[in-house]
């Protein structure tokens, strides 16, 4: 890999989400050659994916290219590549394009989509983890609708209107509010000859409420809120197998649907090379310590999603957020600078910010560490705090512009079939 020999030591960074960006943007005053690597040029808004997915907004208003987040750091290097392998023993990476090596090594590769191991499911289900998959999920709703306006057969076309959300988490719970509202605000314009409640919009959860972490106050909301939506959910349900066509439960109930989305479950996306005893097989997890080193290893970090730190508070680890990795990023950042003048190191203290969750216009959930609430307020919160956490003034406009436009004339623009979906069996 081609890179100068750094004057002092070089810091590489897998990874260029919540944590990756958090920790690169404070570590501009220190003597060190950063250098991010990641399989994409930009860093992604991942809360607002499912806009993307419901043509609510385009991806470029979520999405920011890494080398201009990062362009006031001094001695910066970005590598758009896919590391293969660490091998800790000789301080270096194996990547996609060569070879690196690092001084400090700091793993922020997050999560990726989790099938539980079942090979129909993740064959042909729908994820949303990326820019590319959010798309996916955009393209195949406008298909699957321009197919059923031109269908005559009523099975078919009740399937191609089936929409089957796995998981009620707050991704699947914000997917299914904004399907709500473009069955009642967008498609009957768009498709006036199609009988709009033939869509339907299925929401299963295998435990016994909607966004399991949170309060159970923002959950019975959350439900009524989407019941009201027309949303038919479905607790205590836990989805078996799905063929393209027929989904099937464990209590052998049957759907037949054509959007099958999965946002059941997420699992780490560990980097090969480093001792196994450093995973933890539920989650796939590097097991950190409060400074957050791997364990067994002093210059090798993990930070966000893909780090266990285990504490009373949070004893499964910290929840896989995005304040949990930002902050554990900014606090590396100082502890390296520690390192670096040889001081103690500053142990890791998540403080809670809260949860929310958005059901639609004018309806959000909100938990905050002495309060709970949800309705009108909860969504202005939910929509000040999402758009000044967007990385650039740009897309803040943008994205502030596009929810204007959206609340005024009830309606979601980018409904575009830029790159039409093609399943690959």
């Amino acid at each position: 890999m081609r890179l100068p020999k750094p004057e002092n030591k070089r810091i590489v960074i897998i990874g260029a989400g919540f944590a990756g960006i958090s920790l690169a943007k404070k570590l501009r005053k220190l003597p060190l050659q950063v250098v991010v690597v990641d399989k994409h040029n930009y860093h992604t808004f991942q809360p607002l994916l499912y806009q993307v997915s419901t043509g609510g907004l385009e991806p470029d208003s979520i999405a920011y290219p890494i080398r201009k987040i990062l362009k006031r750091l001094r001695n910066f290097y970005f590598r758009l590549a896919e590391v293969t392998e660490i091998d800790s023993e000789n301080n270096t990476l194996s990547t996609s394009i060569g070879e690196i090596e690092y001084d400090y090594l700091v793993i922020a590769t997050g999560t990726k989509t989790n099938y539980f191991g079942n090979a129909n499911i993740e064959k042909f289900a729908l994820p949303m983890k990326t820019v590319p998959q959010a798309l996916d999920i955009r393209s195949l709703v406008l298909q699957n609708f321009e197919k059923a306006d031109n269908c005559s057969q009523i099975d078919e076309r009740r399937a191609l209107l089936n929409f089957s959300i796995i998981g009620a988490g707050p991704t699947g719970v914000e997917l299914a509010g904004a399907f709500a509202e473009l069955k009642k605000h967008v498609f009957p314009k768009d498709y006036r000859h199609l009988n709009i409640e033939e869509m339907e919009i299925h929401l299963f959860e295998g435990s016994n409420r909607v966004l399991p972490p949170m309060s159970k106050k923002a959950s019975s909301k959350a439900q009524k809120f989407l019941e009201a939506f027309g949303v038919r959910i479905h607790l205590n349900t836990i989805v078996d197998t799905y063929d393209g066509t027929i989904l099937k439960t464990k209590d052998a109930e049957l759907y037949k649907t054509k959007n099958f989305i999965w946002t059941a479950g997420v699992t780490g996306a560990p980097v090969p090379g480093l001792s196994e005893e450093t995973i933890n097989n539920r989650g796939a997890r590097y097991k950190v310590n409060r400074f957050n080193q791997v364990e067994g290893y002093n210059n090798i970090f993990a930070l966000g999603d893909i780090a266990q730190m285990t504490t009373e508070s949070y004893p499964s680890g910290h929840p896989q957020m995005a304040q949990p990795a930002i902050q554990q990023g900014e606090l590396l950042a100082k502890n390296l600078e520690r390192l670096e003048n040889n001081k103690p190191m500053t142990p890791f203290q998540y403080k809670n910010k809260g949860n929310m969750a958005t059901i639609g216009r004018n309806k959000a959930v909100v938990d905050l560490p002495n309060l709970e609430f949800g309705g009108f307020f909860a969504w202005f919160i939910w929509m000040f705090v999402h758009l000044m956490s967007l990385v650039g003034f740009r897309n803040r406009v943008i994205v502030f512009f596009n929810w204007v436009y959206n609340y005024i004339n009830y309606d979601k623009a980018a409904r575009l079939i830029v790159r039409p979906f093609k399943r690959n069996l």
